[in-house]
């Protein structure tokens, strides 16, 4: 049974040596090759917290997808410094993949994070450096590592994250123990995925793609908080309902589809 290996110790990102496109100033010519993409939709509230707390000196390019907001957050962001990109066909996946064409060429990290402030953008550096360092092709943020962490998420989100982890663990030997959003993957390894989902099953198709495709998958702790404002999605009965039903129609679509490939 294969499991997301904890990874212990302390990183550091290293400096990329690689030069950037022109047009770009020597400070971020020296930047390590991330892009930080945030899909946001009427996140006016949070969003100039969550730009706030990145760590900038580790990051060459930050990209929020307004994701059809009817609020300022595309204003907001644009204060705060972030690319806006719109995608206004609503979803989670529609707006990463949206965020993910927009990047420049020689971006070789990356990192995925919520609108919501309800994860600690400064902890970008212990996602990210297992990958600039080789280490690993791909690495989740785990809310599932203390009482406190987990109790942070609604009843929902834990029950539905355990449900996933198990049936992954169950169709393909991998032991994840949670789907959650803030992410670091290498943009090679990410290609090599080809991802399709454009809403509720983003996340367990990249960790199923994941495992599928042999890459090296590391798990490491990361706080979280309640979120600023409602949840769209587990904040509402027919927001928990979709997404929960998404996640799993996505487990066992690609479950079916690797016995089928098996049996040919």
């Amino acid at each position: 049974m294969e499991s997301a290996v904890p990874l212990g110790g302390s990183t550091s990102l290293p400096q990329a040596d690689s030069a950037v496109s022109s047009g770009c100033s020597n400070d971020e010519k020296a930047k390590p090759a991330i892009a930080v993409i945030i899909p946001a939709y009427n996140e006016e509230k949070s969003i100039a917290h969550v730009l706030g707390d990145i760590p900038r000196q580790w990051v060459r390019t930050i990209v929020v997808v307004d994701n059809g907001s009817s609020d300022r957050t595309a204003e907001y962001a644009r204060l705060h410094g972030a690319r806006v990109v719109p995608e206004p066909q609503r979803g989670y996946g529609a707006a990463c993949l949206t965020g993910i064409a927009s990047l420049e060429k020689d971006i070789e990290v990356i990192v995925f994070l919520d609108a919501d402030y309800s994860d600690f953008p400064e902890e970008l550096e212990k996602l990210a450096a297992p990958v600039l360092q080789g280490q690993a092709d791909m690495v989740i943020g785990t809310r599932m590592h203390d009482r406190a962490t987990r109790a942070c998420l609604t009843p929902q989100q834990r029950y539905g994250n355990k449900l996933a982890a198990l049936l992954m663990r169950c169709f393909w030997g991998f032991r994840y123990s949670d789907l959650g959003p803030f992410r670091a993957v290498r943009r090679k390894s990410l290609e090599l995925l080809e991802m399709e989902d454009r809403n509720f099953g983003w996340t367990v198709e990249m960790q199923i793609k994941a495992v599928q495709k042999g890459l090296r998958i590391v798990e490491v702790p990361v706080q979280y908080r309640v979120r600023i404002g409602r949840s769209k999605i587990s904040g509402t009965v027919r927001g928990t309902i979709l997404a929960g039903s998404k996640i799993l129609y996505t487990v066992f679509r690609y479950a079916l589809a690797s016995r089928s490939s098996r049996q040919r």
